[in-house]
């Protein structure tokens, strides 16, 4: 058994280690399969992009495009000033930077370039959070703890009190498992040292090298049973930085997700259940956490044909940043105020790359994205990496209304890799033959990294972006057209498979296989081409 704990959590060392590569300078270091195959075709180029550069050369050429398009990047941050996003940064040309003024009368001062909602006026930002089901049971346990049956609740409760229950046994569930892994860390630690100690004492030398310890020659079983150990460890990519990558890791879920004491939301100080008490954030659009944010951006809006780094989809788009997401799940409120922003200073589309499995206050968010369709904003939402189907399980934000009907310009994103066949689907991503709207490109996708850099990724969260990226593209170019129209346009326009099967995502790694086609609503993947030849001749 403990052989089997040490292998399992060497391998989530290495996991976590490599999640944490900040990014390279040039995307001449980054495997070149993967620079911008989404944009290729699947037709041309027997990659299964989005065929962005076949339309451009067959069917925008020579033509000027009627309308830059705002797409609002609800995030987690953006840096403005990577080179490749030079000029995609959309501007309130109605403030007046950095006056202490709201310029505009539009209830934000100094909003630039967006809006931070999880900051207050003095720039000091939320940088961790709880999860959604650790707020929430933190918020109904004085009204449920003591309750010992169902028929002591309120009807008018009840659905609170299923929810309390909900909560309360996933976050038992996962302070349980993160204190095992915590103290399988402190095991494995102690088993390293000692370990080393013995190298040492054999080697005479508080330094050594892996060349070091592959010359020992020792019957001592001490000595030969902390060789094995060592360089077993070490030959299969463990490093002293990916241990405390780890540690670093399992610590936030302890300080931070999982802790039921902790309270960031006092660095704001509003009631983050109240969505008139709107009086908060401030105009820092980067933040601490610009990864995510820079990398979506990029795959909407690098500049193409710059000669260096990425080529984002559409070439005629402004990112207008909008935080809300920080190092934990995102609020209900802010989402919904970042909405309801993104609406009334002009956005034409809104990219969602995030999302959580519990909400108390949907209501808030439902109202928003009324609000949105109401005003021809289409909103593009990831569908999530949990490898979970969405016609089983709710996901939030949802396009699902409380009274039963949907969101008209709501677009829900699998992710696919770049190569057809079994694993064409993404093995993360969420799916639902009534839930997901259309699979993009969303494994190996090369972008944008903050401070200049570029790196990849794999996610829904940026199969998101690729649609979002074509909506504008068509859009920039058929200005006339509604969001509720764009949204036909796009999937009535998708790549078929209709004969390919596919391993269908699930958590337990089995090989179960389905047609693709049954995996949405449209059975296809986004195609730029096609959806621009379909508006050109319906014009």
């Amino acid at each position: 058994m403990k052989k089997v704990i040490i292998s399992l959590l060497f391998t989530f060392i290495v996991t976590v280690a490599s999640s944490q590569d900040s990014g390279v300078l040039s995307v001449d270091s980054l495997n070149q399969a993967f620079i911008n195959w989404y944009n290729q075709s699947p037709q041309l180029d027997k990659i299964q992009g989005a065929s962005v550069e076949q339309a451009y050369n067959e069917l925008l050429k020579g033509k000027t495009p009627g309308k830059k398009i705002v797409v609002a990047v609800i995030d987690g941050g953006v840096d403005i000033l990577h080179p490749d996003l030079a000029g995609k940064i959309w501007t309130n040309t109605d403030e007046i930077a950095n006056n202490g003024i709201d310029d505009d009368n539009n209830g934000y001062t100094d909003d630039v370039h967006g809006w931070n909602f999880i900051g207050n006026e003095k720039g000091e930002n939320i940088v961790y959070e709880n999860m959604e089901y650790v707020r929430i049971l933190k918020k109904l346990t004085p009204d449920f703890s003591n309750i010992t049956s169902i028929d002591q609740v309120d009807p008018d409760d009840v659905q609170y009190y299923n929810l309390y229950l909900k909560c309360k046994q996933k976050y038992d569930e996962e302070l349980s498992k993160y204190k095992s892994v915590s103290e399988n860390i402190k095991n494995f630690e102690k088993r390293l040292e000692t370990s080393k100690d013995v190298l040492k004492n054999y080697l005479k030398k508080d330094k050594f090298t892996l060349e070091d310890v592959e010359e020992i020659k020792s019957d001592r079983e001490s000595v030969k049973l902390s060789k094995e150990f060592y360089l077993k460890l070490y030959k299969r990519g463990f490093s002293e930085e990916g241990l405390t990558a780890q540690k670093n890791y399992i610590n936030k879920y302890l300080q931070y997700y999982l802790n039921l004491e902790f309270e960031p939301r006092l660095t704001i100080n509003d009631n983050p259940y109240d969505i008139n008490d709107i009086n908060y954030g401030n105009n820092d659009v980067k933040g601490e956490r610009p990864d995510h944010g820079t990398f979506v951006s990029g795959v909407i809006a690098a500049n193409r044909g710059n000669g260096f780094g990425t080529d984002g989809i559409s070439s005629n788009v402004e990112i207008m940043v909008l935080r809300v997401v920080p190092d934990g799940d995102e609020r209900d409120k802010d989402v919904a105020l970042a909405i309801r922003y993104a609406v009334d200073n002009g956005a034409n589309i809104i990219n969602m790359s995030f999302g959580k499995y519990y909400s108390i206050y949907n209501a808030m968010m439902e109202s928003a994205i009324r609000y949105a369709d109401d005003h021809n904003v289409l909103m593009v939402k990831s569908a999530g990496n949990e490898s979970d189907n969405l016609d089983l399980i709710e996901c939030f934000p949802t396009n699902k209304y409380l009274d039963g009907g949907k969101a008209k310009n709501w677009i829900n994103v699998g992710a696919t890799s770049n190569k057809s066949g079994k694993n064409f689907c993404g093995t993360f991503s969420n799916y639902g033959k009534n839930s997901v709207d259309v699979f993009a490109p969303g494994v190996n996708i090369v972008s944008l990294s903050p401070e200049k850099r570029y790196d990849m990724a794999n996610g829904t969260s940026f199969s998101g972006p690729v649609v979002a990226g074509v909506a504008a593209l068509v859009w920039s170019y058929f200005p006339e057209l509604t969001a509720s129209e764009l949204k036909t346009m796009l999937l009535e326009s998708v790549n078929k498979y209709d004969k390919l099967k596919v391993i269908v995502p699930n958590k337990q790694g089995k090989k179960n296989k389905s047609k693709f086609a049954e995996l949405s609503i449209t059975g296809g993947t986004i195609n730029a081409y096609n959806a621009i030849k379909k508006a050109s001749s319906a014009n």
